[in-house]
């Protein structure tokens, strides 16, 4: 194969044995053999993973760190819809399939990017552009991944050893169909626990590991112009811990009186919210076993959190480091 150098512009031979670009519909796998896979593919060099650079991986972790702040955003922070970002994108996979998950970062592109679901996910994805740029080497799939790791360890949670090697899918062809996320209510109590289990088990995820993972709603809030729904689950929506699970057992929930989609506001103060979703984590037996050791244990809840949520996140990744960096 004859390819331009896209160094020095003179051309070479490029054998297969240097580049390899293997698409199937169980997932994918791109290995580029330097910067020249870029012009073999006519892809940008950001649409690559380039074998012959490495990203410096603590200097990611302070531009993560360097941008969380933002006082003009929501609480104060964009670590909480980093999670959410990072959540959305691996929450897409299909064990039996072996479809979808963080890698490839197809959120990039239609019709993923116009889910409902993930809308207003792109002001999570703009303010990672300049990281991605100033990082040579590093992927999207890896980058908001490792995104939402630093955010929870910064607002307080669990740390999470990262694994990369999540490569980037050249476009939209390898998005996953609407619907493989969960929804906040399916109109009955009964049908809402169902729904939510369907879309869990079909990850592979357990019964604790569902729980644990909901836990992240102690981080961030609604929005009604992007869920329909509106505030926060907690007083602190920028400090990750086992509030939430304790405010689920503890505060008695009313249907909130507005014009929106169904919601659930607090008895003392109508300050915070609850979801049809959330509440059925005290509605179904088996969630609530965990719901209640969760309150009780915050220490229990981040060690099996940091679990599920690497679990999570790793899902449909088939190249990642075998160590965590």
């Amino acid at each position: 194969v004859i390819t331009s150098n896209l160094r020095g512009g003179s051309s070479r031979l490029f054998s297969s044995a240097n580049v390899r670009n293997v698409f199937t519909q169980s997932g994918f796998r791109f290995v580029a053999g330097g910067t020249t896979a870029a012009a073999l593919f006519g892809l940008g060099i950001s649409a690559v993973q380039c074998a012959d650079v490495k990203p410096d991986w603590a200097k990611v972790k302070d531009d993560v760190r360097a941008v969380l702040d933002e006082d003009d955003y929501d609480d104060g922070s964009i670590g909480p819809v980093l999670v959410r970002l990072a959540w959305h994108c691996a929450g897409t996979y299909d064990a039996k399939s072996k479809t979808g998950g963080s890698d490839g970062a197809t959120m990039r592109f239609p019709p993923e990017a116009n889910h409902g679901a993930n809308a207003g996910l792109l002001e999570a994805r703009k303010r990672l552009e300049k990281i991605k740029a100033a990082n040579p080497g590093l992927s999207y799939a890896d980058l908001y991944i490792l995104a939402s790791y630093v955010a929870i360890e910064e607002m307080g949670g669990p740390k999470i050893p990262f694994r990369p090697g999540r490569t980037d899918a050249p476009s939209g062809e390898w998005c996953t169909p609407d619907g493989r996320l969960p929804g906040a209510d399916m109109g009955t109590k009964p049908g809402t626990i169902a729904h939510i289990k369907e879309i869990f088990y079909r990850m592979g995820l357990s019964d604790q590991e569902i729980v644990a993972l909901v836990g992240a709603h102690a981080l961030g809030r609604c929005h009604t112009d992007r869920s329909g729904y509106t505030g926060p689950w907690t007083r602190a929506p920028t400090t990750f811990s086992n509030e939430y699970f304790r405010l689920l057992i503890e505060t008695k929930w009313v249907k909130k009186q507005w014009k929106g989609p169904l919601q659930y506001e607090n008895v003392d103060g109508g300050d915070l919210m609850m979801l049809p979703a959330d509440l059925a984590l005290v509605e179904d037996q088996d969630f609530k076993l965990w719901v209640e050791t969760y309150a009780k244990d915050e220490k229990r809840f981040f060690t099996d959190f940091a679990k599920a949520y690497a679990k999570l996140t790793e899902l449909g990744c088939k190249n990642l480091a075998y160590r965590p960096i």
